[in-house]
């Protein structure tokens, strides 16, 4: 028989995510996810549908008081939007997830889920478009990659990178420093539609930066030209996977965004990571760059439907913790 529980206690959902959440991504761990959790602190309803006693799936779910509606875990919004990708549900079938979306306490409005065939139905629709590149289709060779583009493109872009380069353009790397003038040139660049603007989110982010440098899992590239900070991004590899998080650049210099991309590329390619990660949103680049790319997807209901099911609260620690 179906039953189906709420954990709320943040030990218990610690304890079930690291024990049913497959970690095949950085936006699977948790510690990732905690580093959001501790600062927004958003009320937790993970649901735990169960068959027999036998787990059968999971709903890692975060209520957002502010637009009134529950999203995945941890909640991190800003505007009414979510910000962490790749979130994926544990089901055993696509039934047993059906159960889950349809018992949620409330409307859900779920972003950013990975495709998976066991979980199409009527509530999924297309959120955003992630943008990647595979380094391996082109035999992990930067050159190899550049054919991609036209004869001219490539003179065209060689000249304007070039140009730094000729302005005494350097690249260094793992500068702490240099993380202060990436959240300047971030909220410059986007003033209040920055997710920095809100201090939930930018603690949280400094609490990422703090755990991956921790983790030796952090990466700063940082392009000077002279003495000045044209452009910083910061990145993470984990599990073969180069990701690129976040970004800013100088007005002054147009067009280093180009130079400071195509060295992602090139260096991860050297590396022979498995893939690069650009996250979702093209910013008028990511298709002109021949990237790869692939659908999340976002689940947004209403109202909860009604069905018969065992609803009880569960603060045992009864999922192996």
């Amino acid at each position: 028989m179906y039953t189906l529980k709420a954990v709320e206690d943040i030990e218990e959902c610690a304890c079930i995510w690291k024990k049913y959440i497959e970690a095949s991504s950085i936006f699977d761990l948790w510690d990732i996810r905690k580093c959001f959790s501790d600062s927004f602190q958003r009320n937790n309803d993970f649901l735990i549908l169960e068959n027999d006693g036998e787990v059968q799936g999971i709903l890692p779910l975060s209520w957002i008081e502010e637009s009134g509606f529950y999203s995945f875990f941890p909640g991190e919004s800003w505007s009414g939007k979510t910000w962490l990708e790749q979130n994926k549900a544990y089901a055993c079938d696509n039934n047993a997830f059906q159960i889950l979306i349809d018992n949620a306490p409330g409307p859900i409005h779920i972003r950013y889920m990975c495709a998976n065939s066991l979980y199409f139905n009527e509530s999924l629709t297309v959120d955003e478009i992630n943008y990647h590149l595979y380094p391996g289709e082109y035999n992990y060779s930067f050159d190899q990659y550049m054919q991609k583009f036209s004869g001219k493109s490539r003179k065209n872009l060689s000249k304007e990178i070039d140009k730094f380069y000729a302005q005494g353009a350097l690249i260094r790397y793992n500068k702490l420093e240099d993380i202060d003038t990436l959240f300047e040139m971030n909220l410059s660049a986007f003033g209040e539609h920055s997710y920095f603007t809100d201090n939930r989110f930018f603690n949280s982010f400094e609490s990422l930066i703090k755990y991956l440098w921790d983790k030796n899992m952090l990466r700063i590239t940082t392009v000077t030209v002279g003495e000045k900070t044209a452009a910083v991004d910061i990145g993470t590899v984990y599990n073969k996977e180069y990701v690129v998080l976040a970004g800013g650049t100088n007005p002054e210099f147009t067009g280093i965004a180009k130079l400071i991309n195509f060295h992602h590329i090139e260096w991860a390619s050297n590396n022979k990571f498995d893939k690069i990660d650009f996250l979702c949103g093209d910013f008028g680049w990511k298709e002109r760059f021949h990237l790869s790319s692939k659908p999340l997807y976002e689940i947004k209901l209403h109202t909860a439907k009604e069905i018969p099911l065992e609803h009880v609260k569960d603060r045992t620690g009864t999922y192996g913790c």
